[in-house]
């Protein structure tokens, strides 16, 4: 998209040198590790550059905002507002799980729990959001045919409501289905495989 600026953040288990670090790398911005006030006031000033340019924020995806130490996630509060925290810099979006809303009711925390606009709790897939993802990613790989409807939905009849799950299902009977030179997958390979994992971990019970 034109004029959008966003980086994500891969290892939100930084410390705050190696979390200033990652945001230089992440915005093009160059500043010496041993000088934190000149990257803080570098990277404000990108974003502040970036923002009379193209009446846009620039953007920062954090995945496993779980994992981030309250004194990083204190510094991003700090680091994205200026003006007496009258205008934001940078539009930040935090995703984790359930362990992120428990973090951000830590006393320490508050004040940046307070500025969240918008809190997105997603429940467990329905079946119909399963379906449609296995159909998006088989017509993507390019074999719509390659399960047979009747397996289609007996996989997301078993995935708990969660996507990683359904997937993963996917892949063993896929396993499977290559050593067998197997054309498409169906439910008998689904009982066949299955029937036979919880019948050795029985044994090994």
């Amino acid at each position: 998209m034109r004029d959008v600026n966003a980086g994500a953040l891969v290892h939100p288990s930084s410390n705050l040198a190696d979390f200033y670090r990652e945001m230089g790398d992440v915005f093009g911005v160059e500043f010496r590790p041993s000088n934190r006030w000149g990257g803080f006031k570098s990277l404000r000033e990108r974003w502040a550059a970036h923002l009379e340019s193209s009446l846009s924020r620039a953007i920062l995806l954090v995945d496993e905002a779980q994992e981030m130490p309250p004194m990083v996630l204190n510094e991003l509060r700090l680091l994205s507002s200026e003006a007496l925290d009258s205008r934001n810099l940078l539009g930040i979006v935090l995703s984790g799980d359930l362990r992120l809303n428990n973090k951000l009711r830590r006393e320490d925390l508050l004040p940046l729990g307070s500025r969240l606009r918008i809190r997105l709790n997603t429940e467990y897939a329905t079946r119909d959001e399963l379906h449609a993802c296995l159909t998006h990613l088989l017509a993507s790989a390019g074999n719509t045919n390659l399960m047979t409807p009747e397996l289609v939905q007996t996989l997301c009849d078993h995935a708990a409501g969660n996507y990683r799950v359904l997937c993963t299902l996917g892949a063993e009977l896929l396993d499977a289905a290559a050593r067998d030179e197997l054309m498409q997958l169906d439910e008998k390979l689904y009982l066949r495989v299955f029937q036979s994992t919880a019948t050795k971990k029985r044994k090994f019970a």
